[in-house]
């Protein structure tokens, strides 16, 4: 496969992964709500908890792709591999 093949896989499995991360978070972040704040809260507290644990979620799986991704560039030389994503452009030239 060529470089570009490579980037384009590449980002479409990091994105499954940063999709499976959120969703294990989302439900651990659940687990640990129902474990132990829904006994003693309201009934009626699922309505505000279900967003922030969503938010929290997203928030965890955030800072743990970027780490998982920094120890991935630091342990593949990602230039070999990949193509950039975005290059940079020429500098305008004055006359």
């Amino acid at each position: 496969m060529n470089k570009k093949a490579n980037t384009i896989i590449f980002i479409l499995a990091a994105t499954v992964f940063n999709v499976l991360i959120t969703m294990i978070c989302f439900l651990l972040l659940i687990a640990i709500y129902s474990q132990f704040f829904f006994p003693i809260l309201p009934q009626d507290s699922i309505a505000w908890a279900l967003p922030v644990i969503f938010i929290l979620a997203i928030v965890a799986a955030i800072f743990i792709y970027r780490a998982l991704i920094k120890l991935l560039v630091k342990k593949v030389d990602m230039e070999k591999y990949f193509d950039p994503i975005f290059k940079r452009k020429q500098p305008l030239r004055r006359s």
